[in-house]
């Protein structure tokens, strides 16, 4: 595993090495090559009807423009330039946005043109185990009767948008394609509280563990919680501000219908916000609470060992004088219960001093 994600990091740079010099616009894949093949999806519906199908070419796509009704195209897959260059020169997407979309480390954001409005955003979910988030580049641009959504892989958070398609219930097709853009927006904010509920729930299971047996295991898993929510962090910050500009922009594309579902979506992304920050000061507390316990169960060690050795001091000097290797007279070296009466005097040396360590509540 460590030397796949050794490789793809390897493949990104060499990569973004090539793209240095190269003049403003010059489509160059960045990132890693998560889908085999590119697959375009097209879904065209109005109030009355709803068509969905996977095209085969990018000039199947083409008829987008100009059409009754509002058309949505999803390509999953950027490694293939020229399909996002087709698609791009056909709807009068600038060279600059095309570039932004083929370069999957983009910051979200949100940028408007006279022709359309172009945003990016980051798509979480869990990757192959429930521990670990894996993040995607959604590229979105809503025109004046459709929206292209592009993608790194098959596979989002979009079931949900789609279902509501199909039926036809609720206002999804008796809107126009920005608010198709914001059910898309709305379905990626919703799942980052799926991600961080799962956080929470291991931040529960890390509290528990740290109080009762802290292990080296545990303060591993507290270093990759701490990995992952400065990643959430950079991931999530943006998205307020990416939000807001959509919600407060003055162009024709955004109708003010759609611009209070906007500000639902804001209050949401507030609140995912402080959810990562009070995720954050939570494990700050978790990482003194693991030391403390540290230090805790160190201290415990050290007091048992300490009241083992105070009971022995006056033990092993009663054994060391009746051990020494010269001719003295002690009484119980004659008597035959002699043994018996060290031993028995050794035992109540150890009873009295146990009985006054309990009272004194060292133990």
């Amino acid at each position: 595993m460590r030397s796949e994600r050794h490789l793809q990091r390897k493949s990104s740079y060499e990569k973004t090495l090539k793209r240095v010099g190269l003049p403003p616009g010059s489509l160059i894949h960045i990132g890693e090559k998560r889908a085999e093949k590119v697959r375009i999806t097209l879904i065209h519906y109005d109030q009355d009807g709803y068509e969905e199908k996977v095209v085969e070419t990018i000039e199947e796509c083409f008829p987008i423009k100009g059409r009754s009704g509002i058309t949505w195209v999803n390509v999953d897959g950027l490694h293939q330039v020229d399909v996002i260059e087709k698609l791009g020169v056909h709807l009068g997407t600038h060279p600059l946005t095309m570039e932004d979309i083929l370069n999957t480390g983009e910051r979200p954001k949100m940028e408007e043109t006279d022709e359309y409005i172009f945003v990016i955003l980051k798509m979480l979910y869990h990757g192959r185990g429930k521990n670990e988030i894996t993040a995607e580049q959604v590229s979105l641009v809503l025109g004046s009767d459709y929206v292209v959504t592009f993608q790194e892989t098959v596979g989002d958070v979009f079931d949900p948008v789609r279902d509501r398609l199909r039926s036809g219930k609720g206002r999804m097709r008796r809107m126009g394609p920005d608010y198709l853009a914001f059910a898309l927006i709305d379905a990626i904010v919703d799942n980052y509280f799926v991600i961080l509920e799962s956080i929470g729930e291991r931040m529960e299971a890390l509290e528990e563990a740290v109080v009762e047996v802290p292990t080296r295991g545990t303060l591993t898993e507290i270093h990759r919680l701490r990995r992952e929510l400065l990643f959430l962090r950079k991931m999530i910050w943006p998205l307020r501000e990416v939000i807001n500009c959509f919600e407060r922009s003055e162009s024709e594309f955004v109708k003010e219908t759609t611009k209070i579902y906007l500000r639902d979506v804001y209050d949401h992304s507030i609140q995912v916000i402080d959810n990562v920050e009070t995720f954050r000061d939570m494990f700050s507390n978790l990482l003194e609470i693991y030391v403390s316990s540290i230090s805790n169960r160190m201290n415990e060690i050290m007091k048992v060992l300490t009241i083992i050795a105070t009971i022995f001091i006056p033990l092993t000097f009663i054994t060391g004088v009746y051990g020494m290797n010269f001719s003295l007279h002690f009484p119980p070296l004659d008597w035959e219960l002699g043994f018996l009466a060290i031993m028995l005097l050794n035992l109540g040396i150890a009873l009295t001093m146990l009985a006054y360590f309990r009272r004194k509540k060292w133990i």
